[in-house]
């Protein structure tokens, strides 16, 4: 069973809330909670979850002490604005979030999925949404928008080789898309918080430990997409190792991690059931990825994986987080701006998905992707135009540093002249160039720590190892 997330738990509350028209109180809420995943809150947790809803307009609160009982917040709306008796009026996004216009369209499916669950239709898996999308010819971005998102994304390096841009911004890019998308699933770390987790091995204090290794892993996942960026592909392989990045210590049987879903699994807030049968979910899993594959435009492939991925449920968890990691895989390879959904409202993102779960209709989810990725392109093209030019020698021998350092931490060896100039010695490294190649290799050790080791494609166990032996703690190999 899925280990279950901040906004799993969200979602939990607010479901049961939304059944309660007259109010229910706290105990009441720890009652169904258990009832319903087997266990419950603490007390103060469940206060703290509450009060997030209620400053995200998702429930209104009413009495005082032990009078204090959660309402959902459709209905107090309808009531204070004098609705008619039994109808249900949704809050408007004007009032709830401001920042991110929908479509007409797009506002129907949202007024539709805001309905308490008791009103929703229960709906399965219907592979034919998946099997009626033909590559080149079906299109959920019509014309107009790809050629819009083609001229927002476009960047310096759109000639260079493929994954250029996205290394020049790398640091600011792990930042962001790691925060964004853990904020997504509930993850209550700040970017400050997850900049100094990512920069400096700094953990949050106070943090739960998930929170801080969801992060860890979306970091390692990214850096994956990037250094890996002519191996990758829409391939099983490469899916399937993304997601045992993403859910690295994250699910509840280990094993769970990169293998298709071989149980049922059951989604908190919504009427949708996903796919039980184990091989229908890898024929659909494989059909997926082909038709993803055969898709010619970047940002069509990037937004059929947003919709499709978390629809079909492959895995046991963390399939919205690896279908937001995975939709930045076209935009890294053609050099266009990447899409870190910084900004994106956890609601509308929710909701956008719970349009294709339920409606299969994919208009609000495209009104969030396109909102996202033009709030992306204004971030990170602003940042490029102020960049500072990367050290030539940095780019040239990127490869041999990373060599360089695998070879001083994998062998167990303290960062002292000789060892480095050994190592040095043994990566073909021109004459000329080595003093400054061994300055960089040094400065590159003395920044190394456990947030930053997968830029070198090394472990944590061999970062953890090589650190005993450098504070004294082991024998030099």
């Amino acid at each position: 069973m899925p280990r279950i997330t901040p906004a799993d738990e969200l979602q939990l509350i607010e479901s049961i809330v939304a059944a309660h028209p007259g109010g229910i109180g706290i105990a009441d809420i720890e009652l169904a909670m258990a009832q319903r995943q087997g266990g419950s809150l603490n007390r103060r947790s469940l206060q703290r979850r509450l009060l997030k809803l209620i400053d995200a307009k998702r429930i209104a609160s009413e009495g005082q002490s032990i009078a204090l009982v959660y309402k959902p917040v459709a209905l107090a709306w309808s009531q204070l604005a004098g609705g008619g008796r039994g109808v249900i009026a949704p809050v408007g996004v004007a009032e709830a979030e401001p920042d991110l216009p929908v479509s007409p369209a797009g506002a129907r499916i949202r007024d539709r999925v805001r309905q308490p669950l008791m009103l929703r239709r229960p709906v399965g898996y219907r592979r034919e949404f998946l099997e009626a999308y033909q590559p080149g010819v079906t299109f959920y971005l019509p014309a107009d928008l790809r050629s819009q998102l083609h001229e927002m994304g476009r960047t310096p390096a759109h000639e260079r080789p493929a994954g250029t841009y996205a290394r020049d911004i790398l640091g600011r890019l792990l930042v962001d898309l790691s925060w964004a998308s853990s904020r997504l699933e509930g993850n209550t770390y700040s970017r400050l918080d997850t900049q100094n987790l990512i920069e400096h091995g700094q953990a949050a204090q106070g943090k739960d430990a998930i929170e801080t290794q969801m992060i860890l892993n979306h970091k390692a996942a990214i850096e994956m997409l990037i250094e890996d960026t002519n191996e990758v592909g829409f391939d099983a392989f490469t899916f399937k190792n993304l997601h045992a990045v993403l859910s690295q210590e994250l699910m509840r049987d280990p094993q769970a991690s990169g293998r298709l879903r071989r149980r049922v699994v059951e989604i908190s807030g919504t009427v949708f059931h996903p796919l039980a049968m184990p091989q229908v979910i890898e024929d659909c899993f494989e059909l997926l990825l082909s038709k993803a594959a055969a898709i010619p435009d970047p940002f069509e492939q990037a937004f059929f994986l947003m919709v499709q991925l978390p629809y079909l449920q492959p895995f046991e968890d963390v399939n919205k987080r690896l279908s937001r990691i995975a939709a930045n895989m076209p935009l890294i390879q053609q050099n266009l701006c990447p899409l870190s959904f910084i900004d994106v409202p956890e609601r509308a993102y929710i909701e956008g998905t719970l349009g294709v779960y339920e409606l299969n209709e994919v208009d609000l989810l495209r009104d969030v992707f396109v909102w996202a990725y033009e709030r992306s392109c204004q971030r990170y093209l602003a940042i490029t135009q102020t960049m500072v030019e990367p050290d030539p020698l940095k780019i040239k021998y990127r490869e041999a540093l990373i060599q360089a350092v695998q070879a001083v931490v994998k062998g167990l060896q303290a960062p002292s002249p000789d060892s480095l100039a050994t190592v040095v010695a043994r990566m073909q490294v021109p004459a000329a160039d080595q003093d400054a190649f061994t300055h960089m290799l040094a400065e590159a050790l003395q920044q190394l720590h456990e947030g930053s080791v997968a830029r070198y494609r090394l472990r944590r166990s061999e970062y953890l190892a090589w650190q005993l032996v450098c504070s004294g703690g082991g024998d030099h190999l």
